[in-house]
């Protein structure tokens, strides 16, 4: 039985994210934090730790939503075509009183284009991390339900009426009988003292 159901036009999906804490590898930046992975359909964490490899320390930092949005389907489809389909994960610093987490992960999105956007503050990371099979399928799905290519539509420009303009004479909005680009007449008469 066919179902008459329209598509959502708007898909709010959970995603955790994980988030790797390394050596830092100047002695001016003693730590480096960065996203790696992302949970799809993950529940509420702050910071819980998952995984530990030495001094590497891997975290569920925080569980954000991926809002996916109709009109927004061109950039998923650009991002989907990359030789590695991946969302961008925004941390932004926390001034806490320790170091301890000085990010804190504000967005998760599947749009390039929106990720641009962030890309120059100076202060925020925005890092591109592979997407799961399973949330590119869900992102296939909704494009496919969603995308509408538009045809290209070159612009015209509209025709001038040049019939009606005079050369040489200057600027059309100056009612002046003589041509503009004269010099002034108090400019020539050059006084002698």
């Amino acid at each position: 039985m066919p179902s008459d159901k329209q598509p959502d036009k708007q898909v709010l999906l959970p995603i955790g994210v994980v988030v790797r804490k390394t050596p830092g590898v100047t002695r001016w930046q003693a730590w480096c934090w960065r996203p790696v992975a992302v949970l799809p359909g993950a529940g509420p964490a702050e910071w819980r730790e998952l995984r530990r490899e030495g001094e590497a320390v891997e975290y569920h930092a925080a569980t954000v939503t991926l809002d996916l949005h109709h009109t927004q389907t061109e950039a998923y489809l650009e991002g989907l075509n990359a030789q590695v389909p991946s969302v961008y994960v925004l941390m932004r610093p926390v001034h806490r009183g320790t170091d301890e987490m000085p990010y804190e992960v504000t967005l998760v999105t599947a749009s390039p284009f929106e990720a641009q956007e962030y890309c120059d503050a100076s202060e925020e990371i925005m890092e591109k991390v592979p997407m799961p099979e399973g949330l590119a399928a869900l992102i296939r799905d909704f494009v496919a339900a969603h995308h509408v290519e538009e045809a290209f539509k070159k612009r015209q420009r509209d025709r001038m009426d040049l019939s009606e303009m005079q050369d040489g004479i200057g600027d059309a909005r100056i009612p002046q009988a003589a041509d503009v680009y004269r010099a002034p007449a108090r400019a020539r008469k050059v006084r002698l003292q």
